[in-house]
């Protein structure tokens, strides 16, 4: 993962965690990282002021200041999700008061920034223009004291955008309208034209920031980007349509109406690679939000302008043999429905739901698929692809146009990890890239 964010010139990427084994492959890169705390250590952080010490000692002083370049410390995973009602947000304050502290007891806090992910429904405006945004009533003093915090220790407000599930789960806001398409309808705010799906967001939050009082702060967006799959309009063509968006309209320096001429000072391209063990509470597109299959293979080509024109795949790749695991036809598979289902539980099925690469397969290849599936993540052990006699193991490769079955990576190390887990556990945790700083 690190020679293939090297090889792209990819010089920032930003953890959810702070896994040893990570940070280790990052030494040395000279990467800026930001690192992560999860949601379930807030509330310690945010009680003791010896576990922030220890979790700073523990996670940056080792690592720390020659051989990996970490900058920022992200204080939970955006504590301020809708979903996750008020679990984490009480503490979220106390535990980055805890950890800056603790840099600053470790002479380092003049090298990494303590910031706060805020999450895309943190802000909102009920009419749908930016001029009434505001933050959630639940969460707005907290937010002014995460705005307070960011303020004393002049750290920028990470903010998450999402003009997918802005467009997924609002029907007011069409696809061309977040796709940045130029035959988009625009959207009126008083005088005000809003020609994309960004730009509204983004006038949303500068008008709640305005409202608390921050109306100046520095903004970083802490993930912004298109899946693949998993859902309808989650396709290799509108995400390439949406970065190439994404990226003119930051080249373009012109702002957004309320801030014209002033850009985000890092955009963070949410993910990297394909994840299949991701959670998909809000739907099957999570798994398929990376820029690079879980192979580190380019789904599109893409100008960073970072002294790279084209996205160079992973080199050197290792596969396990050239074999799937497919239904047997010639056996009776009147029961085989209900053998694909208990596989899709324990593997990932993501790419059969509807408007999916795969969801056009008939039966029984939608079976093969979840058997498959099932196989490669088992490392395609014999005993994996039983299914009660229904599987059968083949070496002729059953894709089906743009529905791939794929073939699990080698892992490195085996001896530490079961199979292809190690894999899956590095690639959660390698999740955003930059694509580009305001100059």
């Amino acid at each position: 993962v690190v020679e293939l964010l090297k090889i792209n010139k990819i010089t920032k990427v930003k953890l959810f965690d702070s896994n040893p084994q990570v940070l280790e492959s990052l030494s040395g890169s000279n990467i800026g990282v930001t690192v992560g705390i999860p949601n379930s250590m807030l509330h310690t952080l945010n009680s003791s002021v010896k576990a922030a010490e220890s979790w700073v000692h523990d996670n940056l002083t080792r690592y720390l200041p020659d051989r990996t370049r970490i900058e920022y410390i992200a204080v939970g995973d955006e504590p301020f999700l809708q979903t996750y009602g008020s679990q984490f947000y009480p503490f979220v304050v106390g535990a980055a008061i805890n950890i800056e502290a603790a840099l600053i007891r470790a002479k380092l806090a003049n090298k990494v920034k303590v910031v706060i992910p805020c999450s895309f429904d943190a802000f909102q405006s009920e009419s749908g223009v930016p001029s009434k945004g505001h933050f959630r009533s639940d969460i707005n003093k907290t937010m002014i004291s995460v705005l307070k915090f960011l303020s004393k220790t002049q750290s920028p407000f990470f903010v998450s955008i999402s003009p997918f599930l802005s467009y997924y789960q609002n029907k007011n806001i069409s696809l061309d309208f977040a796709l940045y398409k130029p035959t988009a309808h625009s959207h009126n705010d008083s005088h005000r034209s809003y020609k994309n799906s960004f730009e509204l967001s983004y006038d949303t939050l500068i008008t709640a920031l305005t409202v608390a009082g921050f109306s100046q702060i520095d903004i970083v967006i802490s993930q912004i980007g298109w899946p693949t799959d998993g859902a309808p309009n989650a396709t290799v063509s509108n995400a390439e349509v949406f970065t190439k968006g994404l990226l003119d309209h930051f080249r373009s320096k012109k702002g957004t109406p309320l801030r014209p001429r002033t850009m985000p000072i890092e955009i963070y391209l949410h993910t990297l690679l394909d994840e299949d063990q991701r959670n998909i509470t809000a739907g099957n597109f999570e798994r398929h939000w990376g820029l690079f299959t879980f192979d580190g293979q380019a789904k599109y080509q893409v100008d960073f302008d970072q002294g790279t024109k084209r996205l160079v795949n992973a080199q050197n790749v290792e596969y396990l043999a050239s074999r799937w695991c497919v239904v047997n036809n010639n056996l009776n598979i009147s029961n085989a429905t209900a053998h694909a289902t208990e596989a899709c539980i324990n593997a990932d099925c993501t790419a059969l739901s509807p408007g999916s690469s795969c969801f056009n397969l008939s039966w029984p290849g939608n079976v093969s698929y979840a058997f498959n599936s099932y196989y490669q993540q088992h490392d395609q052990r014999a005993d994996s692809c039983d299914f009660g006699g229904l599987g059968m193991i083949t070496t002729v490769d059953p894709s089906v146009g743009n529905c791939r079955f794929n073939v699990e990576l080698k892992v490195s190390f085996s001896d530490s990890f079961h199979g292809s887990n190690f894999h899956h556990y590095l690639v959660s945790f390698v999740t955003t890239i930059l694509v580009l700083q305001r100059l």
